[in-house]
């Protein structure tokens, strides 16, 4: 769900083309196609044997547009999770667990909400992971493992400069000190609000650390004060507190003014170093390769029934788009 800061966040408009290299949060992405990409009734999209493929489709045909408009991806995938992130995790699960029974009640009914609740019921298993660790192979996008979280992870390639921008929806990588943040990148187009028979057009965000710094006159620990008042994915907010009211204590106050307001369990001090110092990975090597034809058509069309005319037609803008790329100079990315 990530930190709910984004009323106090300066953005503007970017255009892809602008982007170059971008550290992607894997699982908020692979998220984003499971819970977008379905049926009118709320079911995924699913090959002959009834496996999912939502997320794979997703992750061909949105990262080949991409990659066409000059985008350089990098996909971060989870770790083990954080003990901080324990009560977070069950509570998405029960969370999961109740959309999917209203998703199975309304879809027997054709209600309207059966897709809003479809969406809720989203979830990622190993299969879902390991399938798109294949497909980005096969389309030469380098693939990184995170210790723990993969966001932690994608904003430290960007504080070394392995990366432009961080992509993610959540916030929680301007707490984890990315210089730049890159949203909607995964889900731009028209979209239909939630609950309603409204569409409207998303494009990519950029928001950069130092400017909300500057514009809230806070530094990066007080943010992450007021990250942990309103609640993070590793500790409970304080309840009546929003990031206006959050940012107004912090700044006239410091967070030690409310802490007998925070969870008597938690340590906030425990969540600040974590935001801080995360557990992160110089191991890795990124290498961008050209796309293996044969082995996305087989994995695509001949395990999970995708169209082998629109797979073999992305694949040619894919090979077109690597040529491209490698013919340009690295100040084309940075």
């Amino acid at each position: 769900m990530g930190v709910p800061i984004g009323d106090i966040i300066p953005r503007r408009k970017v255009e892809i083309n602008e982007l170059g290299k971008v550290a992607v949060d894997a699982h908020n992405a692979i998220y984003q196609f499971l819970s977008i990409i379905r049926q009118r009734d709320g079911t995924p999209l699913m090959d002959s044997r009834g496996g999912v493929t939502s997320h794979l489709s997703g992750l061909f045909y949105r990262n080949a547009n991409l990659i066409e408009s000059g985008v350089k991806l990098i996909y971060v995938f989870d770790g083990a999770p954080p003990a901080l992130k324990k009560d977070t995790l069950t509570d998405r699960r029960e969370i999961r667990e109740h959309a999917e029974q209203m998703w199975v009640e309304a879809k027997a009914k054709g209600m309207p909400e059966a897709f809003k609740y479809a969406q809720a019921s989203s979830k990622i298993n190993e299969d879902i992971i390991e399938s798109s660790k294949q497909l980005l192979s096969y389309m030469g996008i380098p693939t990184v493992q995170a210790p723990s979280e993969g966001e932690a992870q994608a904003s430290y390639m960007t504080m070394k400069g392995d990366a432009r921008y961080t992509g993610s929806q959540d916030f929680d990588s301007l707490l984890f000190g990315a210089p730049r943040l890159v949203r909607n990148l995964t889900i731009t187009g028209k979209r239909k609000l939630p609950g309603k028979n409204v569409y409207v057009t998303v494009t990519p965000e950029s928001i950069e650390l130092s400017d909300v710094l500057e514009s809230l006159e806070i530094t990066r620990e007080q943010l992450i004060e007021i990250g942990i008042l309103v609640g993070t994915d590793f500790n409970k907010g304080v309840k009546g507190i929003g990031p206006k009211k959050a940012l107004k204590l912090v700044k006239d106050n410091g967070i030690e003014s409310v802490l007998e307001l925070l969870d008597e369990h938690m340590n906030y001090e425990r969540v600040k170093q974590f935001f801080l110092h995360p557990d992160v990975t110089d191991d890795y090597k990124l290498k961008w390769n050209m796309p293996d034809d044969d082995h996305i058509a087989e994995f695509l069309c001949d395990q999970h029934d995708f169209s082998r005319e629109r797979v073999e037609k992305v694949v040619e803008k894919l090979s077109t788009a690597y040529h491209s790329s490698s013919q340009m100079s690295l100040s084309r990315w940075f």
